[in-house]
């Protein structure tokens, strides 16, 4: 009962709203948030698609997913624009999260009804799962939620740049082979904190760039897809911007 309460898209379409209507003029007008690629979305199918995405905040670029995919779903193409798309919104989307994240506080939990998958997983190669006394089910709800909707994950599970990503994305894409999105964010560090709800920089330029669907090979191994995702979101080594040189 709960969990379907939970999934119902009722309650989800008045979270978008409620969320969407606090923080559009966050996004759109106090910065300035743009979309690129936003035009391929359209041709995508309604379901069994990851989104892979670096990671700046806690919720900030996720808000900024829930705006596009519902301005979208009114054939919105290069933008936000107007949001009345939230009085109908787009809600066969959900996102991976850190359970204890989204446990922390009633904010967090309101997030979780916007279509959180709460995960504490962790893959160490192509057939073995470290469960640690978690739930064993996390692999099994992302794999569900792909069977209905969209998904969103952060592969590095972190909002620091340029660390190593999670071999769980990877397992994901080689086992249940979704259409795979790469996604690059940029901005939301500047202008948002840490958790992505406070603006701490006006007038900053935001983007968001969806890439075209990403060719996967499915027999490779977990580390190779791993690397490819990496490297679609531009967090891989080869994009770090150099140390400086130490004095003297």
């Amino acid at each position: 009962m709960i969990t379907a309460f939970k999934e119902s898209g009722f309650v989800k379409g008045l979270v978008y709203m409620v969320i969407g209507a606090i923080s559009f003029p966050g996004l759109a007008m106090i910065n300035k948030l743009q979309v690129n690629g936003m035009d391929k979305l359209k041709k995508l199918p309604r379901k069994n698609v990851l989104f892979v995405s670096n990671h700046q905040t806690y919720f900030a670029e996720v808000i900024a997913f829930l705006h596009i995919f519902c301005a979208v779903s009114w054939r919105k193409k290069n933008g936000l624009g107007i949001p009345y798309y939230l009085l109908w919104p787009y809600t066969r989307v959900q996102f991976v999260s850190a359970e204890e994240t989204m446990k922390k506080n009633m904010l967090s939990k309101i997030f979780a009804l916007a279509g959180s998958i709460m995960i504490k997983r962790v893959w160490v190669d192509d057939t073995k799962e470290v469960r640690k006394g978690l739930d064993p089910s996390d692999t099994r709800k992302i794999a569900r939620a792909l069977e209905r909707n969209w998904v969103i994950t952060f592969p590095q599970g972190t909002t620091t740049p340029f660390v190593p990503g999670r071999k769980g994305t990877a397992f994901i894409v080689k086992h249940y082979q979704p259409v795979v999105i790469p996604v690059v964010v940029s901005g939301f560090s500047t202008a948002f904190n840490k958790k992505g709800i406070k603006m701490i920089k006006k007038g900053t330029r935001l983007s968001i760039t969806f890439k075209d669907p990403m060719q996967i090979d499915y027999n490779d191994s977990t580390g190779d897809i791993l690397e490819q995702i990496m490297d679609a979101i531009e967090q891989s080594k080869k994009f770090a911007p150099e140390k400086e040189l130490p004095a003297g």
